[in-house]
């Protein structure tokens, strides 16, 4: 007890400016615990990086498109008759002129025999009224005529001796007047004999003329319709290139209006696509382009043929035709490919990956370029043609820039990045290449290559 009465008691005051302290010494050790902080190192962020290039860039408009036949002919034949034979079967290679397939014609053939005698015979008649002589009432009418003109000869010969005698004064004034009047009458009889003699020989020989070659011409045409007739029974090719449907068998009907065999010639094929009327402008008549075909490693190239210079009134776009050669038929007709057209090619343009480009405040585009320091630094640029996975510069950058690919997005201003080699892909066949390595390069045919 007088151990404990012993023991002194802190006053009241003493023991709040100890709790004063105790605030005061916690706030102390807070700011020693920020300052270290402050001084710890800037964490890094693991980027991979790309540099700009010069390169060549083609400007191109894509578009799906369907594969047509350079040719086709869906051969309908013009008589309806059962199909007799076929000299070519589907898939089989033919000519312009071949012929493909025989309908029965027995009918046909007897008909055209029946016509060409008849023609024969037209042609005989026809020789004949042009070869024979006069008819008989021509005969008679120069008869009339030659005997009017003896008439007539003797009469002049008489009035002339007459008039002779009547000079002479041996013939009175009446004999002379007489002999003059049998003159005039035999005159007039012979002109009159001579102008209906003419007559017959102009009209007669003219209608009969006519006639015969009426018959002759109307033989004729029934004879080469039947010929006709007959050559339809026979189905030629009017192309070249590969029957591509037979959908009859021999001995089934062929009717008129329905295809009884395609041909389609596939030497050559046309990708037709509808594209926007904006893009549309851009492209001309013989420009390059390519087809990309689902199964074909590589690309086909061809030309623009055709850009029509009317919309499509019903999706208001602009059908284009791309031609591409197809000597091993190995572009179908009918399928889907993907074109991709020439319009502008731009050298030496600044390009990079289009991975690299960000959309910025205010609509602006943006890139993160690698600084000296280390450090990521956001960029405005001005973009232009994109050609697959590259993008042209037209503002912002210079050769030699490095932008940040991978990690770039959402990445603050300013950030420390530390930059990665990509890992190398197993190909089979060597070395990976690295995203820092010829971006915008050129193939040999010029064309900027997209990056890996």
């Amino acid at each position: 007890m007088d151990n404990l009465n012993s023991l002194t008691l802190p006053s009241s005051r003493t023991l709040r400016q100890g709790l004063l302290l105790v605030p005061v010494a916690v706030f102390a050790l807070l700011l020693s615990g920020c300052n270290k902080a402050e001084k710890d190192p800037d964490p890094e962020v693991s980027v991979e990086v790309a540099s700009v290039k010069q390169a060549t860039i083609q400007h191109t408009v894509a578009a799906e498109a369907v594969l047509f036949p350079l040719e086709q002919a869906a051969i309908t034949p013009k008589i309806s008759a059962p199909v007799k034979s076929y000299t070519v079967k589907r898939g089989s290679r033919v000519h312009k002129g071949q012929l493909l397939a025989v309908l029965e014609n027995r009918d046909l053939a007897a008909a055209a025999q029946d016509n060409g005698g008849a023609f024969e015979q037209a042609q005989a008649s026809y020789q004949t009224t042009t070869a024979a002589s006069l008819p008989e009432e021509l005969q008679k009418s120069k008869g009339d005529m030659e005997a009017a003109q003896k008439m007539l000869d003797a009469g002049e010969k008489l009035y002339k001796s007459r008039q002779d005698l009547f000079e002479q004064g041996a013939l009175p004034r009446k004999d002379l007047d007489q002999a003059l009047v049998s003159v005039t009458q035999a005159r007039n009889q012979f002109e009159l004999a001579k102008r209906h003699y003419d007559a017959l020989v102009a009209f007669g020989n003219r209608q009969g003329q006519r006639a015969a070659e009426g018959q002759l011409k109307s033989a004729k045409g029934k004879y080469e319709g039947a010929e006709a007739m007959l050559s339809y029974s026979q189905i030629h090719s009017p192309i070249d290139g590969f029957v591509t449907d037979r959908p009859l068998y021999p001995g089934e009907m062929a009717a008129v209006g329905t295809p009884l065999l395609t041909v389609m010639d596939i030497s050559q094929v046309i990708a037709r696509a509808h594209i926007p009327q904006s893009e549309a402008a851009m492209l001309s008549v013989g420009s390059k382009a390519t087809m990309t075909v689902p199964g074909m490693d590589e690309p086909v190239e061809g030309r623009i043929t055709v850009v029509s210079p009317a919309l499509d009134p019903n999706s208001t776009t602009v059908e284009v035709w791309v031609q591409a050669k197809n000597p091993t038929q190995l572009l179908k007709p009918g399928t889907s490919v993907q074109l991709s057209m020439l319009t502008k090619a731009i050298p030496n343009a600044l390009a990079i990956p289009a991975a690299a480009v960000q959309p910025g405040a205010d609509g602006a585009t943006v890139v993160m370029l690698l600084g000296e320091d280390n450090r990521a630094h956001q960029v405005t640029v001005r973009t232009g043609v994109r050609q697959g996975d590259d993008i042209q510069i037209l503002e912002g950058l210079k050769v030699g820039d490095k932008v940040i690919l991978s990690g770039a997005y959402g990445l603050p201003d300013k950030t420390k990045v530390k930059v990665e080699v990509p890992k190398a892909k197993d190909s089979g066949a060597g070395e990976a290449k690295d995203k820092d390595s010829v971006v915008g390069s050129t193939t040999p045919h010029g064309n900027l290559r997209s990056r890996s």
